[in-house]
């Protein structure tokens, strides 16, 4: 059997530099996740936050109609 009709049949191994750019692409989509629920958990604060605020405008705008209001029927007789 002549040396160029052989085929080689070599196991797959793993070399170094490819196990280190796999576990890079594995760190970085690690990072990337905990990033992505990181920023989930700061929108649902800023929503509750954003909540909060239109609460309280809401009520200082309420007091202010009802002094304004209050003045109104004791200015009048």
């Amino acid at each position: 059997m002549p040396v160029s009709d052989r085929r080689l049949d070599y196991e797959p191994f793993a070399c170094a530099p490819a196990l280190k750019l796999e576990a890079h692409e594995q760190m970085s989509r690690l990072q990337l996740d905990a990033l992505n629920a990181r920023l989930d958990r700061l929108e649902l604060l800023l929503e509750r936050l954003e909540r909060r605020m239109w609460l309280a405008v809401s009520g200082v705008a309420g007091v202010i109609v009802a002094q304004a209001f209050q003045s109104v029927i004791v200015a009048t007789p």
